[in-house]
């Protein structure tokens, strides 16, 4: 589906959230999309000038700041588009990474899935739009590379990445025991007792095997997405506007369908679900939760930020945007068994828990066929490979893959001009394998 109209239902910010959580929808200017050089967003010339020039120009609400091309450059200034809340740094406790660089590296082959012909790495960095890409081999930087709209110090949209922040804020309460992932929902939000929630347990929703009557059929301008996007828009709503305001009220109207805990079904509603949950279970709002349990204590250069909808509840679901390293760092941290320069941030039973993965049948049944054998477990994607390997992952190409065997953790930041990983995979998921055994064949 294109979003190309500027009709009063499909705000840009309804094409931002779709594009945040949508696992196949296609979001390209009309023809054939531009190739990764062609579309940098220096060779665009985007926001270039003083003023820019008209035709350069990518404002809100007048343009669809995230359709391709103009995507490319949207996903590194998000706060100039949108409002967002800080996730606050400590800058007294900021951890340089050292470094080891690896030119060995750029010479890494592989054959992408269903093909005998061997693509480069370089290859596959243009093939999959790369923005950035950081990989760090015992702790140590042994690869790092900007393109397009990302610098060292640039913050990039983290997409549905932002739902393991989510998930493994809320595998730290569990394992704290200041939450009960048998409890049902409206022991804690009472507010979700009538709604398809109410009756599904933390564990269900940490795993998003809820049963949800709600519908993610972008071509039906009837389906629950809209009604969703409409009441979590930030921007000023329509006079005769009487639907739900914000996350919140939304997620109170979500019915049943189903059986709870039958099948993985990939809904962003879970994550805000979840987000909530968090909020009431510490008393904080979300991204002070991020600050408080992770951000703080990470050792990173910058801080981080987060969408709001026109409550300031923060996007649980995928409104994060950081710099590549300090996604960097909390790759290293989960690798690290919870350790941060020697002290434990996060308890090692809720790390032992997310990579034990979840149910293998009950995650086959969401169809995700490039990720055959895999699982999901508090918001992350669990790969049950011979390497250990799983992974936060975001639309549009954003993942923090993280590979025990190969004492690896891979950050890609992209702008791929189809959101669905499915079509990156076959590219991208060879190559983590091929650059992994690439560094332990040095071991």
């Amino acid at each position: 589906m294109k979003f190309m109209d500027n009709k009063p239902h499909r705000s840009t910010f309804l094409a931002l959230l779709i594009l945040l959580i949508t696992s196949g929808n296609v979001v390209a200017s009309e023809g054939s999309p531009l190739n990764d050089e062609t579309s940098d967003p220096r060779n665009m010339g985007w926001m270039v000038g003083f003023p820019p020039e008209p035709s350069l120009r990518i404002t809100q609400p007048d343009s669809n700041y995230f359709s391709f091309p103009k995507l490319r450059w949207s996903v590194c200034h998000l706060r100039e588009l949108l409002p967002t809340a800080r996730v606050r740094r400590n800058p007294y406790l900021a951890i340089p990474f050292e470094y080891a660089l690896d030119g060995g590296i750029e010479r890494v082959t592989f054959s992408p899935m269903n093909s005998n012909n061997d693509m480069t790495w370089q290859e596959s960095l243009s093939a999959n739009y790369t923005d950035g890409l950081l990989i760090l081999h015992k702790g140590k930087v042994v690869y790092e590379y900007y393109s397009g709209c990302l610098s060292e110090h640039t913050l990039h949209a983290a997409m549905s990445m932002t739902k393991s922040f989510t998930g493994l804020i809320a595998q730290i309460l569990v394992s704290n025991g200041e939450l009960d992932e048998t409890a049902l929902v409206s022991s804690i939000i009472p507010e979700l007792s009538p709604s398809a929630f109410g009756d599904a347990t933390v564990r269900q929703v940490m795993n998003m095997t809820t049963a949800l009557d709600y519908s993610e059929n972008y071509a039906d301008p009837n389906a629950d997405i809209w009604i969703y996007s409409k009441a979590a828009s930030p921007m000023p709503k329509a006079p005769d506007y009487d639907g739900p305001e914000g996350y919140f009220e939304y997620l109170q109207t979500v019915r049943k369908k189903g059986s709870h805990g039958d099948g993985f079904g990939y809904k962003t509603v879970n994550s805000d679900v979840l987000g909530w949950i968090i909020a009431r279970t510490t008393g904080m709002a979300f991204e002070d939760a991020v600050h408080h349990y992770l951000w703080d204590h990470l050792g990173v250069e910058n801080d981080a930020y987060i969408t709001v909808d026109g409550l300031g509840t923060a996007f649980a679901g995928g409104g994060l945007s950081a710099t590549l390293r300090d996604l960097g760092r909390l790759g290293q941290m989960m690798l690290d068994d919870g350790k941060v320069n020697g002290l434990q941030l996060v308890p090692e039973e809720a790390i032992d828990a997310i990579r034990r993965g979840g149910d293998k049948e009950v995650f086959a049944k969401g169809g995700f066929t490039t990720l055959a054998g895999g699982s999901y477990q508090s918001m992350w994607w669990i790969f049950h490979n011979d390497n250990g390997a799983y992974a936060a992952r975001g639309v549009h190409g954003q993942t923090v893959y993280i590979d025990p065997t190969a004492e690896m953790v891979l950050v890609r930041l992209a702008s791929f001009p189809v959101s669905a990983n499915s079509k990156i995979d076959p590219t991208s998921l060879p190559a983590y394998q091929a650059v992994a055994d690439y560094l332990m064949s040095k071991n």
